[in-house]
């Protein structure tokens, strides 16, 4: 503190100083006794992204300062250089889709032009790996290029056409000849797409969590096959052999049009419901059944594939008719919907639940990975700024002591006795601010008393029995409904108006329009209230159409999420 006041001192009495030196002085002094006399260091430029761990040496004799492999890492490492071969890797699908096969050796002018271009696309490629290979080594080093799964495959496909393009050059040399179709390993080029895996890392998280996902559905299959194979003997021991039964002409033998099963007894579909114009129709067991015999309990492997075609719910509310057809209406139906339940709904779902955990966790292991390479450049911005607010701190304490200094000084200075008592009557307030602050303490009162109400769970429940309440009367609209009825639920919604109105006004007034509107849900509720409001001014005075106000009136509806 002394020297503080002494460099002050100087600089304002001898006047051999500026203000600013002296303000230069006291901050100098101020800092150096928070830091305990100690001199910080020098802030430190940001490295920016820090190096990676590569190996010294690539293929036994490129080492980290070799012309060729700097190059090479720069290149790779340049995002453009990415976004090209992503670009030219689509450009290689839509190449691929537009080639037309052909048999034999014939062709055309546009798979001619596409093979031209096939050579570019593998000149690009090869040289992608090759640079990669001299920048991150290849194989005998952590962070080689081949021991990354993406890396691995990029190199199979460049390796497969290499190898057909070669062969199909010696082929051309040869005439033809060689006996070795190079189409089987033409075959390959459609494992180019999968490149797109490699350059994107969304479509890695994806593909990484459907191969990490195949242990847990290994368990869930062996759920399924069970859950499968129990009603599958079920449906066998009970539906053995029904579904062969359909209605035949008593004199010509034709089979009705659009057979289906049938009864001869009372329970199931009875064929005398057929009989017409002297026609008479008798079930019969001579049909194969239903899609070609396909479909039935009739052994163990058909009654696997019914219930596997009822679980994937493809046609399994036809598959119940054609059981109570043949069989009656009683019971038959707890036999699918328990194994719609069971088997669609809960086991089916089960192999979504495993495909989201898994990519859950594979997404979070990528942003896991991103996060931290930009935790280390912020920690380094951090270092460098935190500096900085030290001196900006001792600055700050400093004008804030300068301040208290003045507010003191002020406070010391005597009033003049003589004009005291003017002063005193002209620090009366009048007769308006008195009522202005007596009314302001009533509103704030009185707006706390509304926060207290409308934030209770009293009122809470009050507004829930409200909308049950609204809802039952919309539910109790019906068609052909009598007067009275009609003129109850007109007077009842705009009671439910009025009292959804106020309920938004009370929470306006306690809130305030601010505090308000800052939830979404209050922002919902207000655009039902006003809805309601519309709908009941439209209906009073019939200017909307009958259908418009219909639509309006479906608003009210929208009550019910206040439930949640």
């Amino acid at each position: 503190g002394g020297e503080v006041g002494a460099s002050l001192g100087s600089a304002s009495a001898g006047g051999e100083k500026p203000l600013s030196s002296a303000w230069q002085a006291a901050l100098s002094g101020a800092t150096s006794m928070s830091q305990g006399q100690r001199k910080r260091p020098p802030p430190r430029r940001p490295v920016g992204k820090p190096p990676e761990n590569r190996p010294a040496r690539a293929l036994f004799c490129l080492g980290l300062k070799n012309p060729l492999r700097k190059v090479c890492i720069d290149v790779v490492e340049w995002k453009p250089f990415e976004w090209f071969i992503l670009f030219t890797i689509f450009a290689n699908c839509v190449a691929l889709a537009v080639y037309t096969p052909y048999p034999n050796s014939d062709s055309n002018a546009t798979n001619a032009q596409l093979e031209q271009i096939e050579i570019i696309f593998m000149v690009i490629f090869t040289l992608e790996c090759f640079m990669k290979i001299i920048a991150y080594g290849f194989v005998l080093h952590p962070g080689a290029y081949i021991r990354s799964v993406w890396n691995s495959l990029d190199f199979l496909i460049v390796v497969i056409g290499l190898v057909s393009g070669a062969l199909d050059f010696l082929m051309q040399g040869e005439g033809g000849e060689a006996g070795f179709d190079v189409k089987a390993l033409r075959a390959f080029r459609v494992l180019r797409p999968l490149r797109l895996v490699s350059g994107v890392p969304s479509l890695q998280v994806v593909l990484n969590s459907i191969l990490k996902a195949m242990v847990p559905l290994l368990n869930i299959a062996l759920l399924v096959m069970f859950v499968i194979i129990i009603y599958a003997i079920i449906g066998l021991e009970l539906f053995s052999g029904a579904l062969h039964f359909t209605c035949y002409n008593n004199e010509t033998g034709s089979r009705m049009e659009s057979p289906h099963p049938c009864d001869n007894g009372t329970a199931g579909f009875n064929c005398s419901n057929l009989n017409k114009d002297g026609q008479y129709f008798v079930c019969l067991d001579d049909w194969e059944g239903p899609n070609y015999g396909i479909t039935n309990f009739d052994n163990f492997g058909l009654a696997m594939l019914t219930v596997f075609q009822c679980i994937t719910m493809e046609g399994w509310t036809d598959m119940m008719y054609y059981i109570a057809d043949a069989m009656g209406n009683s019971w038959q139906w707890i036999f699918f919907v328990s194994m719609i339940i069971l088997g669609a709904f809960f086991v089916m779902n089960l192999i979504l639940g495993v495909l989201s955990g898994e990519f859950s966790k594979e997404r979070e292991k990528a942003q896991a990975r991103g996060d931290f390479m930009k935790l280390r450049k912020k920690q380094q911005i951090e270092e460098d700024l935190r500096g900085y607010l030290e001196w900006i701190t001792a600055a700050e304490d400093i004008e804030m002591e300068g301040d208290d200094k003045k507010e003191t000084d002020a406070k010391a200075v005597e009033v003049d006795p003589d004009k005291g008592d003017e002063n005193d009557e002209a620090q009366q307030p009048s007769w308006w601010q008195k009522k202005k602050k007596g009314f302001d303490r009533i509103n704030r009162r009185a707006r706390r008393a509304c926060r207290k109400a409308v934030k209770s769970q009293a009122f809470y429940w009050l507004i829930i029995v409200l909308v049950f309440l609204n809802t039952a009367v919309l539910a109790s609209e019906h068609y052909r409904q009598p007067d009275w009825l009609s003129q109850f639920q007109d007077y009842t919604n705009l009671f439910f108006v009025v009292l959804f109105t106020c309920e938004m006004l009370l929470k306006m007034y306690s809130l305030g329009f601010q505090g308000y509107f800052v939830s979404l849900f209050n922002r919902f509720d207000c655009f039902v209230v006003i809805s309601s409001i519309t709908e009941v001014v439209l209906t009073s005075t019939e200017i909307m159409p009958p259908l418009g106000v219909s639509v309006l009136r479906c608003v009210r509806l929208l009550r019910v999420f206040k439930v949640t």
